[in-house]
C-alpha cells in the first residue's frame, strides 16, 4: 500500500469537495477536474455550464502536455451577410445566433481518453446529485442574478421557471433546486458523452434553439470534434511554459514573458508594472487583428509571440468605452503525485451566456458566438465550421519536465494579465495562496467604462506600483479589492512531494490537498 496525494482548486468549494471525491474514489488529477467541472455547471450558471466550451491542458505521466480544444464551432449554414442583415455591426450576446455547439461534453470526454481511473458516470454523479438536491445561492451567482446587465432575462419564461420559481430572483443562501438539468446528467451518466450530441437530447436542444432562429444542425452538434494540439512554450527562467495556441488567447502570456526577458524588467509586479501593462496594451491589440480559429485562417504563432517585443501601441486610438461581459468562465486546476496534472477552462462568456435554457433538458446555452466578428476583412469573421476566437487559455509550467505550476482562471481578456501576475508571485516565492490572493492590475476593457488604455487597479495595489501606472501614461481606474471582474484564479503548486492548493477570494472557492492510501488500481 503506498500513499497517493491530490491536489485541487476550483471557484466553489461544492465542485472542490466533489474533485477531491473522485481522488478518494481511485481517480487522478483528469477525473478529479471533470468532476468539479461538471459540478460547477450546476451550481455556477452564470460563469458555466453544460452548453459551453472548453479548453484544457493534460500533462499525463508520461511527460507528454496535451491541449483538448474543445472550443465549438458556428454551424455549416453560418452566413456573415445574413448575420449583418439581423444584426448589423456585431452579434448581440442574448440571440440564438451567438450560439455554437456546445464543445464542453465532448472536451470532458476527450480529457477521459488521456487516462482516467474512474467510470464516466461516478464523473458525473455528484452533479447530477446536487442538481437535484438542491444548492445554496452562493454570493457570486446572487450578485449576477441581481446585476442590471442581466435583467433583460426576466422576460424569459425559461430563465425564470430555474431562478425566479416563486416569482422572485434567488438571493444569497436560497435553494437551487434544478429537475430537468439533473435528468439531463442522468442520461449523459447512462448513455455516455455521446448523448448529449446525438439523439433525444441534441434534439430537444436543437429544437429549442431553432425556435430561436438558430441555424445550427444535428449535423451540427454529431460530426463536432475536439482537437488535441500542442501546446505553445515558451522558456521563462528556468521554467517552461505551456498554454493553448490560437483559437484562443493563450500567446499573450508567453508574449509578455518573453517581453520581460528580452526588456529586462526587473520589476514587473512593482516599480515596472507600467511597462509590462504596456506589453500588455500591445499585445491586445496584436489580439485583436490578429487571432482567428488557424484551421480557416492563417496564424503566425511565431510571430505572435517572438515578433516586435520591443514595439508599443500608440495610446488614444480610437475606442470609446466599453460595457465589459459580466460573468465569463471557471477554471479548475488539479494535479496528483503520479504525475498527472490539468489545467482546466470552462465557459459560457457573458453572466448566462445567452440566456437560452432548454426546458426540457435544462442546458443553459453560452454565446460564445459573439466574439465572431462581421467584419468581411477580419480574420475573426464569422463562417461555416469556424470557431470564434477565444478567450480561454489554461497553463502549466514545467522544470526539467517535472510540473510546478498548474493555473487556470476567468476574467475574460484579462486571463494572461492574471495568470502572468500570478506566475510572477509564484517564481519570487510566494506562495500559492499569496499569488492569488495579492492585487492586479489589468489593461483594456476588463470593467465597465474602460478603453484599451486604461488599467484597471484593485485598490490594495502599492504606491510604487501606481506611480509605475501613472508614468505608462495608461488611464489608471481603481476597483475595490478583491473584485470579482478581475478574475478568480485558481493554482496548484508543486515543489518535489510537496502540493499547495489556493483558490481565489475573489470567487467562492476552496483549494484541498490530501493523502490517500491506494493499492493497485484497474482502469475506470
Amino acid at each position: 500500500m503506498s500513499t497517493f496525494t491530490g491536489a485541487l482548486a476550483s471557484p466553489h468549494a461544492l465542485a472542490t469537495e466533489a474533485g477531491m471525491a473522485a481522488f478518494a474514489a481511485g481517480g487522478n488529477a483528469i477525473d478529479a477536474a471533470i468532476s468539479a467541472a461538471a459540478v460547477l455547471t450546476v451550481v455556477y450558471p452564470h460563469n458555466v455550464a453544460l452548453g459551453g466550451d472548453l479548453v484544457a491542458l493534460v500533462r499525463t505521466p508520461d511527460g507528454t502536455v496535451h491541449c483538448v480544444n474543445a472550443s465549438g464551432w458556428s454551424g455549416a449554414a453560418a452566413n456573415v451577410e445574413r448575420m449583418r442583415s439581423r444584426h448589423g455591426v456585431s452579434l448581440p450576446p442574448r440571440s440564438a445566433d451567438s450560439v455554437t455547439v456546445p464543445g464542453g461534453v465532448r472536451g470532458w470526454a476527450a480529457l477521459r481518453g488521456l487516462g482516467s481511473r474512474v467510470t464516466w458516470a461516478q464523473t458525473l454523479a455528484p452533479a447530477q446529485r446536487v442538481a437535484e438536491e438542491g444548492v445554496a445561492v452562493s454570493k457570486s451567482l446572487a450578485h449576477h442574478l441581481a446585476d442590471p446587465e442581466n435583467a433583460d432575462l426576466v422576460a424569459s419564461e425559461d430563465f425564470c421557471r430555474v431562478f425566479r420559481p416563486d416569482g422572485r430572483m434567488l438571493t444569497v443562501g436560497d435553494t437551487l433546486v434544478q429537475p430537468a438539468l439533473a435528468a439531463t446528467l442522468a442520461a449523459l451518466r447512462q448513455r455516455g458523452p455521446d448523448a448529449f450530441y446525438a439523439g433525444a437530447l441534441a434534439e430537444s436542444m436543437l429544437a429549442h434553439l431553432n425556435r430561436h432562429g438558430s441555424c445550427l444542425t444535428a449535423a451540427d452538434f454529431e460530426e463536432f470534434a475536439p482537437e488535441f494540439t500542442e501546446p505553445l512554450s515558451a522558456p521563462f527562467g528556468d521554467l517552461t511554459v505551456l498554454t493553448s495556441p490560437p483559437n484562443t488567447q493563450g500567446f499573450l502570456m508567453l508574449r509578455a514573458l518573453r517581453a520581460i526577458e528580452e526588456l529586462h524588467v526587473s520589476d514587473p509586479l512593482g516599480g515596472d508594472i507600467g511597462t509590462l501593462m504596456r506589453i500588455f496594451h500591445h499585445g491586445n491589440e496584436l489580439r485583436r487583428r490578429r487571432l482567428a480559429d488557424p484551421r480557416q485562417r492563417e496564424v503566425d504563432m511565431a510571430e505572435l509571440i517572438n515578433g516586435g517585443l520591443h514595439e508599443v501601441t500608440e495610446l488614444g486610438q480610437p475606442s470609446g468605452p466599453v460595457l465589459v461581459p459580466h460573468g465569463d468562465t471557471v477554471g479548475v486546476a488539479a494535479a496528483d503525485s503520479d504525475g498527472c496534472a490539468v489545467s482546466l477552462i470552462q465557459s459560457v462568456y457573458h453572466a448566462f451566456g445567452s440566456g437560452l435554457i432548454d426546458p426540457e433538458t435544462g442546458v443553459l446555452f453560452h454565446n460564445r458566438g459573439t466574439s465572431f466578428s462581421l467584419d468581411a476583412d477580419s480574420p475573426n469573421v464569422i463562417a461555416p465550421r469556424k470557431r470564434p476566437a477565444h478567450t480561454l487559455m489554461p497553463v502549466l509550467t514545467t522544470h526539467d519536465g517535472a510540473v510546478r505550476h498548474v493555473l487556470a482562471t476567468m476574467g475574460g481578456q484579462g486571463q494572461p494579465q492574471i495568470l502572468t501576475q500570478v506566475l510572477l508571485h509564484a517564481v519570487v516565492g510566494r506562495s500559492a495562496r499569496a499569488a492569488v490572493c495579492a492585487p492586479r492590475a489589468i489593461v483594456g476593457g476588463q470593467v465597465d467604462g474602460l478603453t484599451a488604455d486604461s488599467v484597471a487597479v484593485e485598490a490594495d495595489l502599492d504606491a510604487p506600483s501606481r506611480e509605475s501606472l501613472h508614468a505608462s501614461g495608461l488611464g489608471v481606474v481603481e476597483v475595490p479589492i478583491h473584485t470579482e471582474a478581475m478574475g478568480q484564479a485558481n493554482a496548484v503548486f508543486i515543489d518535489g512531494d510537496a502540493m499547495q492548493a489556493a483558490s481565489d477570494p475573489r470567487s467562492d472557492g476552496a483549494g484541498m490537498v490530501a493523502y490517500y492510501p491506494r493499492g493497485p488500481l484497474s482502469d475506470g
